[in-house]
């Protein structure tokens, strides 16, 4: 897709070294998925979700999350108006196309719970009033996993609403020399504009769903979650929606790739992305994520990748 490779080239002007990183959160985003960026403060998590939705002709919408954020703020309010004595809604911060949730984990369960409906139903239920979202609905979260004080972890049933979690990791010598290059002479991100339109991102959407996927390939997704489930250090495994969500990005990462099939080592690529954040260890809450990577590499090195010519016949 040469409109992707446009995307990519416009948020490099900001992001430097980065480039499996923005491809995988274009993936989720062509997929029809959500993305949790994950990393410690300063690694460029705020400014990939801000370039990424510059790039696209869409409505763009940003919360900054903290402990006082109220439920109301995001799905919106009816609020009377005196002048016409009747009740008005007042959207929330979750209208949009884009949403950047910025650092999630500081407001409370009960605020993050109000992210629920829509990540997952794209629709927004105020006073018995259900709205739907318009299309593409697109929600990059951030967090940073080392702060705990006025933190609240994401419960599981809102961290698997989250199709990839990514970590930036810090830049190389090179490439910090170089960001810290553009962001002394000028602000990157004000050069960034569009060059892709709406109508362009959901026909690109479309078509990503028409990415073939062998049956054999979809035995091996499912093997590797029944895998999880049933692995030793492991409490809960993947579901059958995380299969689905495995399913659905490597339709397009397969298409950002320029091809028309989905390959074993596609999955074996977008795995490490996909499984962890839906995996829940024994033994309590530490080094989770770190715990659940080891599994899941694990069972890659174990499950035997089916081996035949993956192009459509």
């Amino acid at each position: 897709m040469e409109m992707i490779n446009k995307v990519v080239q416009n948020v490099e002007q900001v992001i430097v070294g980065k480039t499996d990183e923005v491809k995988l959160v274009i993936s989720a985003l062509l997929a029809g998925g959500h993305v949790l960026l994950e990393d410690v403060p300063g690694t460029g998590k705020t400014m990939l979700a801000k370039a990424l939705s510059a790039s696209f002709d869409c409505e763009f919408s940003r919360v900054q999350f903290t402990p006082d954020l109220l439920p109301s703020e995001l799905t919106g309010i009816n609020f009377y108006n005196p002048k016409t004595g009747d009740f008005t809604f007042r959207k929330g911060s979750l209208f949009g196309n884009i949403i950047l949730a910025d650092e999630i984990n500081r407001a409370t369960p009960r605020t993050q719970s109000g992210l629920l409906e829509s990540m997952e139903e794209r629709q927004i239920t105020v006073d018995g009033q259900t709205y739907p979202l318009e299309a593409p609905y697109f929600v990059i979260a951030t967090q940073n996993p080392i702060e705990t004080q006025g933190t609240f972890p994401l419960p599981e049933a809102q961290a698997d609403r989250f199709l990839l979690q990514l970590n930036l990791g810090y830049p190389t010598t090179d490439e910090s020399v170089n960001i810290i290059k553009k962001f002394v002479a000028d602000e990157p991100l004000k050069s960034v504009k569009p060059v892709c339109t709406k109508d362009d991102l959901l026909k690109m959407m479309e078509q990503v769903r028409n990415i073939y996927i062998h049956d054999d390939i979809f035995a091996y997704m499912v093997e590797m979650a029944e895998a999880t489930r049933n692995h030793e250090a492991t409490a809960l495994g993947v579901s059958t929606r995380g299969v689905l969500a495995l399913a659905r990005i490597s339709q397009a990462y397969a298409a950002i790739h320029g091809r028309d099939f989905v390959t074993p080592q596609d999955i074996q690529k977008l795995l490490p992305y996909v499984f962890p954040h839906r995996i829940v260890m024994k033994g309590g809450l530490g080094s989770r994520q770190t715990a659940a990577k080891s599994v899941v590499s694990e069972i890659v090195q174990t499950i035997a990748a089916p081996v035949e010519n993956w192009e459509k016949r």
